[in-house]
């Protein structure tokens, strides 16, 4: 009898775990979807989500990991299963110093001869790694390693998890695949960037490279001849965590202006420079005596490059201006939705949601309740995240609950908008409208141009098949006439109203256009 190979096993074992999870998110998401995004039965879809987190929890690292991810995805997850996924912490005990040590000792010989000292207790514990403390050459260094068998184990869950995605399907949705499997391929490239320090070592120092002339923040050096892609040492620089309130505040650190200096620095890292940090998490910052900040983990980043930065501010000034039109459209230049997915639809669902805002404006809004926003529109249509969209909102909501701890009144997209408009960002936002109007404009004369020569011809085909008669060729010669003149005037028309219609004015422009062409053909038929 064959033996069951490690990844079938682990692939029932799966199965066997998310069944039932399965089961009861499939019905709590078809009664969503009958509700149009609306929730008839919170405390069970609640239940049913602090069920799936356990799952998830106890199915180890990989699903940790997958869980956070999942924390952002509106398109996949409905709101309260994304409230309790994101209470996932990435926490778990370590493992036991002996495994570890067998992990630093493969890599870098033994500990001894490396280090002057070594603490054998982990300072933290986190799915995919640990943290320990040492002195080398003199100087106190933190030594981040990977947990044991942690790349065999998630190259194995992800595998299953690529076996489970036709499943997705068939069995709880068809819609929901297309999301599904831009999940697990996100969570297959995070996840081995994370595992990877020397994609982290590199990530450091290109964002410490960035921030070299901004003296309020410190990222640690890194000691590259003893670092590898499983043991990464680094500076240990100390500091107050940013949610201890107590000790901020014996400190005598003012925690409102912390606030604004936290969130001045991450979206500084958003606006102007192509990388940024994605996990600030409060594990991940602290704050010095005097008042700097200082960043650890560069594991998850994220990438924006200038067009795709354009084109979030975009879609922010859209939200603002309450453009439902200009917001559908920047969401396919994102390629968050298809090219050819039903616009009127999904521009409906938009409208629907902003004027579920009860009134607010957008920048008195929080990312939370923009998110809620948009969980109750995309949930119900195919959308496909982009891995650096899925990371910028995983950095936006996560720095959110930070800021918020430390000052309950902040107005998170109020100071962002701020800053956008000092940057010059929105302007130039609004300029770039203006140009893919324009764009739009030239795409729609062509068009109305190639046209021209077709129409011309099947209307002088028709004059000379009726040419023997003269009072039809009368008739005709009249109906050139009147036909060119609709024509023309149909064809500019429909130009000119296809400009204005992308400014939401132009439907009554483009009716008329398209009924004086049709009225061209008809004169020019009888």
């Amino acid at each position: 009898m064959p033996l069951v190979s490690k990844e079938t096993k682990r692939f029932y074992e799966v199965i066997f775990k998310l069944v039932p999870v399965a089961l009861r998110y499939r019905s709590d998401r078809k009664e969503i979807k009958r509700a149009q995004g609306k929730l008839p039965h919170p405390e069970k879809y609640r239940r049913h989500a602090e069920s799936a987190l356990e799952s998830f929890i106890e199915l180890g690292p990989a699903f940790i990991k997958l869980g956070q991810l999942l924390s952002v995805r509106p398109d996949v997850l409905p709101q309260p299963y994304i409230d309790e996924f994101s209470k996932l912490q990435d926490e778990v005990p370590p493992a036991p110093f002996s495994e570890t040590m067998r992990v630093i000792e493969e890599d870098l010989g033994p500990i001894e001869t490396v280090f002057d000292s070594f603490r054998p207790e982990a300072v933290t514990g986190a799915s995919l790694g640990q943290v320990y403390q040492a002195m080398y050459k003199g100087k106190q260094v933190v030594v981040k390693v990977n947990r044991p068998g942690i790349r065999e184990r998630i190259a194995l869950d992800s595998r299953v998890l690529r076996r489970l995605v036709p499943l997705v399907g068939r069995f709880i949705d068809p819609s929901l695949r297309f999301s599904a499997q831009s999940v697990v391929e996100q969570f297959a490239d995070t996840v081995e960037e994370e595992v990877n320090y020397r994609t982290e070592a590199s990530n450091l120092l290109e964002i410490k490279k960035n921030l070299r002339s901004d003296k309020t923040v410190i990222i640690p050096d890194i000691y590259p001849e003893v670092s590898t892609e499983r043991v990464l040492v680094l500076e240990y620089v100390g500091g107050i965590k940013i949610n201890d309130l107590k000790g901020l505040d014996a400190a005598g650190i003012n925690r409102n202006k912390l606030a604004r200096k936290v969130s001045r620095l991450f979206f500084k890292m958003l606006l102007s420079q192509e990388v940024f940090h994605a996990d600030p998490h409060p594990g991940n910052i602290s704050v010095t005596l005097d008042g700097k900040l200082v960043l650890y983990d560069y594991g998850m980043t994220g990438r924006l490059d200038a067009e795709t930065r354009t084109k979030l501010v975009r879609f922010y000034t859209a939200l603002v201006d309450g453009d439902s039109g200009k917001i559908v459209d920047i969401m396919i230049d994102l390629g968050v939705l298809q090219p050819n997915t039903n616009r009127y639809v999904i521009r409906r669902g938009v409208e629907l949601a902003m004027a579920d805002m009860r009134g607010k404006k957008v920048e008195e809004t929080e990312v939370r309740a923009l998110m809620e926003v948009a969980n109750r529109t995309i949930y119900q249509f195919p959308f496909k995240l982009p891995k650096n969209l899925v990371l910028y909102m995983r950095m936006l909501s996560i720095l959110e609950g930070v800021v918020l701890n430390l000052d309950p009144k902040f107005r998170f997209i109020h100071i962002l908008g701020n800053l956008l408009e000092r940057e010059g960002l929105v302007e130039e936002a609004y300029r770039e409208e203006l140009r893919e109007s324009l764009k739009r404009l030239g795409d729609a004369l062509d068009t109305s141009i190639e046209l021209a020569p077709m129409l011309k011809k099947y209307l002088e085909t028709r004059v000379i098949q009726s040419e023997n008669d003269q009072y039809l060729s009368r008739k005709n010669s009249y109906g050139r006439f009147v036909s060119g003149i609709l024509a023309g005037i149909g064809a500019s028309g429909t130009v000119v109203s296809l400009f204005f219609l992308s400014n939401n004015f132009g439907k009554v422009g483009l009716g008329a256009s398209l009924l004086l062409l049709v009225a061209s053909i008809i004169v020019s038929r009888s």
